[in-house]
Parts: C-alpha cells; structure tokens; sequence
C-alpha cells in the first residue's frame, strides 16, 4: 500500500450555534489559497436550516466561488439513520470515500463540521467520528460576547474535551468570530441594533487574556473576525421574499442594501432624518405624504434602501405619476398586508446565513475573514508533516480501494457456506474482487433464494466435479516426490481447499480465501505443500489487523507458530514490519515479553531479547524495540516510566508476541473484551496469498479478508 498523500486536515467545530460557521469554511478557504497553498473543502454531512430547501449551502457557495469542486455531502437525515441503526463504521467508510474526493492533491483540506442544534442529536458523535476517521487536527469556532467571556471560556474547554481536551496536540486553538456584534439580551445576533454606547471593544488580548484555553498547552487564538456591518446588509429582494411582499417597482431591488430600518409614521419634517442611503422605510399604506417625501429624497440622489408599504394597499395611479423620478432612479417599492409594527418585527427574524446567491456578500465575506485569521498558522499548515495516524474507516476504505485497483480473480472454496456467499455478493457489487465460488450451482441458488439475496446471476460458480479432472495430473507433479500417484491426486481434490489452492498455483486465479468452515490446518496446510513460500523464508507467519478505535495496528503472530524459537521470532517481526509498510502503517514494533528492558529475566524473555537483537542486525532500517511488556510499548505515561529512552514504547504500532498461546488470547481478548474489528489472519510469507478466515467470521470479516487477499496478489505481481 502506498503511503498516503500528506495532506493535512483541519475540521472546523462549532462552539455553539450562530457563530458563522460557514463564513469561516469560506474565509480559511481563502486563507489558505492566499497563502500559496493549495487548499480543498468537504462538508461531509448537510444540514438544511430552517427554510433551506437545498442545495447545501456550504458546498454550493465554494463550488460557485472557487475553482474547486467538493462532493455532495451525505444529508443528515441518512446519516441519522446509519446511526440509529449502528452503521456508523459504514458511514465513515463513505465519508473517507467522500474525503479522498475532495482532498485530491490539495495541501490543506478544510472541513466542516456539524452544529449541535435540537434537532441534530448525533451531531456531537458525529463530529468525533469523523475527525477520528480523518485524523483531522481540530479548530475551535466561537462567537465570544462582551461580557459574557468566561461562558465563551467554558464553551472552548468544553467543546474541546470531545477531542482530547485544550491540551491535545491534535486540538489547535479556536477562531473567535463576530467578535463585538449587536445581540439582544438573550445573545442573539441582531444585525438591526446599535452596540450599546460606552460598551469596550473585545480585542485580541482581551480574549487571549480573558480566556484561560488559550493558557494551556498549545491551544492558541488563530484567528480574531471582528463583526463588519456590511456583512449582514441584506438585499432588499431577500427582504421582499422573507416578507412574502408584493413588489410594485421593482428598480433596483437586487443590488440595493438594508443598513438600517426605520418605522414611519409622524410628520415629514420630523423624520427627514431617515432619508438616508441604505434605509428601508416602513411606511403605512395611508400616509402617501410620507411615501412620496421618500421618493422625493430618492429623485434628489439619496440611495434609499427601498419602501415598504404596510397594512395592505397600494399608491393611486396619480400618486406613481407624481413620484416618478423617484421611482426611476432605481427605488424599490413593495407592499405588505401586516401593519407597520408587525413588518418591523418579523425583519429580524430574518435568516442571518449569507442567501447562496449573494455572490457580492460572499466575495467580500470570504476576504474579510481570511485577512482576520493568523497568517503564520495558515502558512505553517503546510509544513505540518506528522506521521499519519490510519483511522479504522481509513484503513478500510484503503483496502477496498486498492482491493479495487489491483482487480485480482479470488477463489473461496466455501462456495455453499452462506456468510461467504453474501460476501462474495458484497465484493462484487463494490467491484473489491472478482470471486469465483466453489459449490453446487443448484445449491448456492437455492441458498441465495432462501437467504433473499440478489445478484448471485452476477458471480462466478464453479462445479468442483466439472474441473477436478483437469487439475489431477497437475497435483500429482507437484506431489511425485511423496510418492503420490493419480488414484491420491484425484480423491485429495475432491476437497475444495486443495482444489482452490491447485488453481492458485497453476495461476488460474490470483488468491484463495477459506477457513469459514475449515480449520487454520485445513487451509494451511495445502498451501505449504502445493504454493510454498517465497524465496528467503523459511516459513509462513500471520497476523492481524486490530482496528482500534484511534487507529489500526497490528498483532503477530496469533494463528500458525505455536513456540517460535528466537530466529523465527525476529523472522516474524521482520514480516509483519514489511507487512506493515506495504498496508500503510509506518512500523514501530514492539517485541513482547513479560518484562522490559533489562528488569527480568529467564528463557522466555531471553528468548525475545536475542529475537530483538536478530531483528536489529538483519534490519536496521527498522524501528524495533524489546523486550517490551504490553503497556509499556502501548501507553506513552507507562513508557516514561519503563522504558523512557525507547523509540518505540508507547508508540508501537506492530506487536510481536513470544508465542502463539499468548498472541491468540491477546487477540480475541481485545477483539471481544473491547468490541474492536479485526481483519485477518493474513498469511505472510508464501509465493501467492492464501488467507484463513475464523471460524466464527462475520461476512464483514470475509469481505475484508478478500480486499487483503487482491491488494496482496497484486503485490506478489510486482515483486
């Protein structure tokens, strides 16, 4: 497997709700593109807000503002139900799909994230497992109030906490946006209101200082969006649609702007003040007098937002004739049923999300933010190598992408046993591999049929009693030197492991997957005797992949060397390392024992000790340290205190185990105790892939079992 493209992740938090989320996306979006970087943008899952009818703004607005072009975003609602439904490692596969989308060569990708609102309750989970499943680095979203520091101070330490807290080195600080914006007393944003006279300013220092996050670890202020008024001037058509209002002259009611809203009902001379660019008068439908003094005012070159007139009605035809030149100048006019006090009452009820169609807003927004966010950051965003960490979805979305490159023909012998029926199904609806199933035809329909399964016209099954003949003489060439005559060839290929894995060696399939029903020796054992192993080994070794819930590692070897001496020992760890690089793990392996370092000692430590030692000399490319006890190779606060000069405790990635009776126990121990995927056994170390399945596999564990199987057979090809 390649190594992936470092490309680093940012994933954008709310804080709480109306903090500007997506003004951010779009001003780090830009940020980043200023900065020479190439940047990308994913909305993984939409969130249609009250009054959204689609598209999903977020997307639309990048797509129709940028050059780049990030996929449709799953809707919350489907989302929802893989949740509910605990299909949630599912949903991160496609959201991983989705990523490498969108990340296609970029240098930084910015992803937003979810709002917890009422009706979003998994958007907190879901937040965690996607940026789990992107090894994403975390940036804090925030709207501090003046006066209200300390609860923007715990929303930061809160919110942080779902990642690992203010001090994890995953967590990189918040963007405090809006930032001294108007609010009403319960903290609602109103585009509307004046600040309060006398109110300071929040500034950068204040909140670095005000702020006890940004005194922990290195969780830092990357940003400070100060509130633009001509940021939440409206258009005085998005006023006419929020108001259901009938437009009686149009003018320029796409391009004219709302600053300021005035309610109109005395005497001209006491409201000249009102007549002022980018004021929208509310004016009731009676008082023509005031009606045409605003377009007396407008015909004088005063850039009136517009006029709406209230409690139903509209101006006589003498009244338009008088006002005109007002009205040519380009004044909007419109007319609502609702009296004035009710119109001027429902205008701050307005959506305050940017209308996707506000190309003038969004350009100016987007340039607003991004000169408001900490420019060093941005640039050292490209520079932000660290060894990239695979997710459990990652890896497997890994694995059926290569799976899929590598298109390899995998034989399952097992063709009538039901969970390897429906996963060869699986593989080849999403084209993993192509699968060529050993069975009855009659049977495998009919188990299809019982089973309500659909497809199965789709695969390739084979009749062991139509081919069997053909591979005899074969079988017996390779076993002559045992003595074995045709009469013994033809009645061992009457199993269907040794008639999978003589198709395999004659190449008329690429690897051979079986183990549902068999034993571990049943498929062993015949790819020892017909596959062999590879030039340079001397034996075949397994291991497992155990999708953690952090990230995937690897354990060896817990299925074939009962009590490996020190010499294969060190061989195993040198497979497994090899292993590990080809799937994308960078290996730091850890050698396992009951003690660490120089504190025990006996046999069995002895044993690992020199296996450590081999290891070294045959490879000193590698990071291999030992012996190591289990939680010190696992846990970086043990490390420091065990085994503190050690590069690979409490960074191990590949576990060695000593023995096969302390490997198997380990593994199933994790697997059932803590509810963790594991995918294997894969076989290390035979000319072509042959890969036991347990007894007890799930049809998932079958399905990735043949991705390992292909991605393998297509290594095989190129060594």
């Amino acid at each position: 497997m390649n190594e992936p493209h470092q490309t680093q992740c940012v994933y954008l938090v709310p804080t709480s709700t109306g903090v500007g989320l997506t003004s951010v996306s779009m001003g780090l979006v830009r940020a980043i593109d200023r900065s020479g970087l190439k940047p990308a943008f994913f909305k993984p899952i939409a969130q249609l807000f009250r009054g959204d009818t689609g598209p999903e703004r977020s997307t639309y607005v990048i797509r129709n503002s940028t050059d780049l072009t990030p996929p449709d975003p799953i809707s919350y609602a489907e989302a929802d139900h893989e949740v509910s439904h605990h299909h949630l490692e599912q949903l991160m596969e496609r959201v991983m799909e989705l990523y490498q989308q969108a990340a296609d060569g970029a240098d930084v990708v910015v992803v937003e994230g979810l709002i917890n609102m009422d009706d979003s309750e998994h958007a907190t989970l879901l937040n965690r497992a996607i940026a789990r499943t992107l090894d994403a680095s975390i940036v804090l979203v925030g709207a501090p109030v003046y006066g209200q520091l300390k609860g923007f101070d715990k929303e930061l330490i809160h919110t942080a906490e779902e990642f690992g807290g203010v001090q994890s080195e995953r967590v990189l600080g918040a963007i405090a946006n809006f930032v001294n914006a108007p609010r009403d007393p319960y903290g609602k944003l109103r585009p509307d209101l004046d600040m309060p006279l006398g109110q300071e300013q929040i500034g950068e220092i204040t909140l670095r200082e005000s702020c006890t996050a940004f005194h922990r670890g290195s969780f830092k202020l990357l940003g400070c969006v100060p509130w633009m008024r001509a940021m939440a001037d409206s258009r005085m058509m998005d006023i006419a649609q929020h108001l259901g209002a009938k437009v009686i002259n149009e003018g320029e009611l796409s391009t004219r702007r709302v600053r300021k809203v005035f309610l109109c009902a005395r005497n001209v001379e006491n409201i000249t003040h009102v007549f002022r660019a980018n004021a929208l008068l509310l004016i009731p439908v009676d008082r023509m007098d005031l009606f045409m003094a605003a377009c007396m005012a407008a015909s004088n070159g005063i850039p009136l937002a517009g006029v709406v007139l209230t409690s139903a009605g509209s101006p006589s035809e003498d009244v338009l004739k008088l006002c005109r030149s007002g009205l040519e100048s380009g004044l909007p006019v419109m007319t609502v049923t609702t009296d004035s006090y009710s119109t001027a009452t429902q205008i701050p009820r307005m959506n305050t999300e940017v209308p996707i169609d506000d190309v003038e807003r969004i350009e100016t927004g987007m340039n607003y933010v991004a000169a408001n966010i900490d420019r060093e950051w941005v640039r050292a965003l490209g520079g932000m190598r660290r060894e990239i960490r695979l997710s459990p979805a990652a890896f497997r979305y890994q694995l059926v992408r290569l799976a899929r490159n590598a298109n390899k023909r995998i034989v399952l012998p097992e063709g009538e046993e039901p969970r390897t029926l429906r996963a060869a199904l699986m593989c080849q609806k999403r084209r993993i591999a192509h699968c060529i199933l050993l069975g009855n035809p009659d049977r495998i329909h009919e188990i299809a049929e019982q089973q309500e399964l659909e497809g199965v016209e789709e695969l390739e099954i084979i009749d062991p009693v139509s081919i069997r003949d053909q591979y005899v003489d074969r079988l017996q060439d390779l076993r002559k030197h045992k003595g074995m005559d045709r009469k013994m060839a033809a009645s061992l290929l009457e199993d269907t492991v040794m008639l999978g894995t003589v198709m395999l060696q004659a190449g008329d399939v690429d690897g051979l997957v079986s183990g549902a029903v068999h034993t571990t020796a049943a498929t062993v054992r015949p790819a020892l005797q017909i596959i062999k192993t590879k030039p340079g080994n001397r034996f075949v070794s397994s291991l497992f992949f155990m999708l953690l819930p952090e990230q995937v590692v690897i354990y060896a070897d817990c299925a074939i060397n009962e009590n490996p001496d020190a010499e294969t020992l060190a061989e195993i760890a040198l497979q497994s390392a090899d292993s590990a690089n080809a799937f994308g793990i960078p290996p730091r392996v850890a050698m396992i024992s009951y003690s660490t370092g120089a504190s025990g000692s006996g046999s069995e430590v002895e044993k690992v000790r020199e296996a450590t030692k081999l290891a070294r000399e045959k490879r000193p490319d590698l990071t291999i340290d030992g012996p190591l006890q289990y939680d010190a190779a696992s846990t970086a606060s043990v490390a420091k205190t065990k085994a503190p000069d050690s590069l690979v405790a409490g960074r191990a990635n590949v576990y060695i185990f000593p023995d096969l009776n302390t490997g198997n126990t380990t593994y199933k121990a994790v697997q059932r105790s803590a509810n963790v995927v594991s995918i294997g056994p894969m076989l290390q170390g035979l000319n072509k892939p042959v890969n036991d399945l347990s007894r007890g596999a799930l049809v998932e564990d079958i399905i990735y079992t043949i991705a390992l199987t292909a991605i393998q057979a297509g290594q095989t090809e190129t060594e």
